[in-house]
């Protein structure tokens, strides 16, 4: 699930001291040696979202490093402040925007890095594949939302590549970007379609729809029957993220 594991980004202006580090992942002593050792002064840790692949050596990492941890949410933050949205940080001359871009998570952040024209992404966009939305943390309305966040950074000309946490650097954001919404509303219209054979619309569907004991499990073995089934547990929580954004749009 994290393709080659998770990316932890060292920025820091050329020739200076301090840097931030983004995502120091997982508690593996040779790449947090290693990170360490590149990283110099280090402000701040931050997390770009909640889960452990992302934040289990967070707070080691910073107590090594005599700094605190940043992240959206209170709960993951250690001797500093929770980020906010639109917060600009300068580091030794380093300057990024804090976005919020819920989907993949509620807490989850992107970064742009201005002077690189990047977008530090989380699991919000990976290198390779795409995203999992999660019922009930991620939440699709939101998702679009944040990639029309994303892709508008990309119009302003403030954004050319990617950088997620999972996987390589992606050159073409516009790209990336406008084929994540096409996928996803791809999938969406096999939900729609998968509901219709059931006899449903996504007009009969209840608000409470994600938590149906047995709906969701019905369209994943329609839209999913060409997959082994024992990625079906995986795909119904997909499912479940799906089926109630098409009850509330």
């Amino acid at each position: 699930m994290t393709l080659d594991g998770t990316n932890t980004w060292v920025l820091r202006e050329p020739g200076a001291e301090r840097s931030i580090v983004v995502d120091p992942g997982p508690l593996d002593d040779a790449h947090l040696d290693a990170v360490a050792e590149i990283a110099g002064q280090v402000d701040f840790v931050l997390v770009t979202h909640h889960h452990i692949d992302h934040t289990e050596a967070a707070r080691s990492f910073a107590e090594r490093m005599g700094c605190g941890v940043r992240g959206l949410d209170a709960a993951q933050c250690w001797r500093s402040d929770p980020v906010t949205d639109g917060e600009v940080v300068d580091v030794g001359g380093l300057r990024a925007e804090v976005i919020t871009t819920p989907g993949h998570t509620a807490d989850s952040i992107s970064l742009v890095v201005d002077a690189d024209r990047a977008l530090l992404t989380g699991d919000m966009v990976l290198g390779r594949g795409t995203t999992v939305i999660v019922h009930p943390d991620g939440d699709l309305g939101g998702y679009f939302e944040s990639i029309a966040k994303m892709r508008a950074l990309v119009a302003e000309g403030r954004v050319e590549s990617l950088w997620p946490a999972h996987g390589p650097v992606l050159p073409d954001a516009a790209g990336v970007l406008d084929h994540y919404v096409a996928h996803r509303r791809e999938r969406l219209g096999q939900v729609e379609a998968a509901l219709t054979r059931l006899g449903l619309a996504p007009a009969d569907l209840p608000p409470d729809v994600a938590e149906h004991p047995t709906l969701p499990r019905e369209v994943v073995e329609v839209v999913y029957s060409d997959v082994d089934e024992s990625l079906w547990g995986a795909a119904e929580w997909s499912v479940r993220a799906q089926l109630a954004y098409l009850a509330k749009r």
